[in-house]
């Protein structure tokens, strides 16, 4: 026998199944499963209604008649919603203003002839970018401190700056990214487009981004402690073969991950690889960064641009429209090279690392590496380097 509150909850979320609502509202209940778009519809329409009668409020302090009867009809909608959700065990809140609101027009709002607003009417506050209907028992409180965060700054390029500041909820580091103020509409939408290629990833080697504020044209992302370049050059005297292994590893695989979703980087670099680290330096965790300059194949941004970019450029390659996986690699093998000598100049001895550079920067594009995953197979199979026979122990 079929349950009767599923039954009702069914027929409750069907009702509101076929009902017009705008994606600005959809997008505020995305969590909220079967009952989303319920809540959506119900906020897009006492939004309707209070900024009609806010509007009426400065003119006539008459509210129309049929408007009223739909006014009405809503509070006893939304009153039943909420009491049939009650007994089927859902608990939802409606904020508060709008509970207020809601009271406030009851007093006035009549059914025939329009409804006269009161003296010294108060105009409703409206919420539009945040939820009014919400369920207590999925929520957690965050801190919503009224103190202002001071941004150190950490880095800065021709195109945006980076700063950090310490998260009031978390306790954690949380990097900030801004673009200048003087960039022109086509490198803006370059960095807007860094921050959705980056929030569509998921990959534990690359930086991962949280939030973007359209009025100061910044994003929010997890904070790294330094550039490869940075963390290689301070400890390159004691690092061990084993851990140049293990942070080249992790760089190939995130550029291979990288190129499984059909993007190149086309600006790998030393600057543009992050690290985090853990335990006081011992151990590390590599994230690519900077897509400003990624190609992806969806966009026609990065398929028409010629000009010649990136810190790390491929010497043999004439037209930046051309770049593909191979002019990847000359950079990948650059920053390897880095990675295993600790130096900017590329490795050219007898040992496995340096024939991997060289494959990597061969002047004949034929003979390169024609595929991360070939770069990665070599490199696993790396041993530690023998030491000559009169070599300290």
């Amino acid at each position: 026998m079929a349950d009767p509150t599923e039954l009702m909850l069914a027929d409750l979320s069907q009702k509101y199944a076929d009902m017009k609502v705008s994606n600005a509202y959809l997008r505020l209940y995305e969590s909220e499963g079967r009952f989303g778009r319920a809540f959506a519809s119900i906020h897009e329409r006492l939004n309707s209604h209070f900024e009609a009668i806010n509007d009426r409020a400065e003119t006539t302090h008459h509210y129309w008649a049929e408007s009223s009867r739909e006014m009405i009809a809503l509070i006893k909608e939304v009153s039943n919603f909420l009491q049939s959700l009650k007994h089927a065990g859902i608990d939802v809140h409606l904020a508060d203003p709008y509970v207020a609101a809601v009271k406030s027009c009851q007093e006035w709002l009549v059914r025939s002839g329009g409804s006269t607003m009161p003296d010294g009417f108060e105009q409703i506050q409206i919420i539009q970018f945040s939820p009014v209907l919400s369920r207590p028992e999925t929520e957690i409180r965050l801190k919503k401190s009224q103190q202002r965060n001071r941004l150190q700054l950490i880095g800065e390029g021709s195109y945006a700056k980076v700063f950090s500041f310490t998260d009031p909820d978390y306790g954690i580091k949380i990097a900030v990214k801004r673009a200048n103020r003087d960039l022109g509409e086509r490198d803006l939408y370059r960095f807007r487009q860094e921050f959705d290629i980056l929030k569509r990833l998921s990959f534990p080697y690359i930086v991962e981004v949280f939030q973007y504020d359209e009025t100061r044209n910044e994003y929010k992302m997890e904070f790294c402690d330094s550039t490869l370049r940075e963390y290689i050059k301070r400890r390159n005297n004691k690092l061990h073969f084993s851990s140049r292994k293990r942070i080249a590893l992790q760089f190939l695989y995130g550029i291979n991950y990288l190129h499984s979703k059909g993007l190149l980087h086309r600006d790998v670099s030393l600057q543009n690889v992050l690290v985090k680290t853990y335990n006081d330096d011992s151990a590390v965790l590599v994230k690519l960064s900077d897509f400003g300059l990624a190609k992806d194949r969806n966009s026609e941004y990065t398929r028409t641009k010629t000009e010649m970019r990136g810190t790390i450029r491929d010497p043999f390659l004439v037209n930046f429209k051309d770049y593909d996986a191979r002019n990847e690699i000359y950079a990948i093998g650059s920053v390897l090279s880095y990675i295993f000598s600790g130096r900017e100049a590329l490795i050219s001895q007898g040992d496995t690392a340096s024939l991997i550079v060289r494959k990597c920067t061969d002047h004949d594009i034929d003979k390169r590496y024609q595929s991360v995953r070939e770069v990665i197979s070599d490199v696993e199979k790396m041993d530690a380097p023998s030491l000559p026979a009169d070599a300290p122990a």
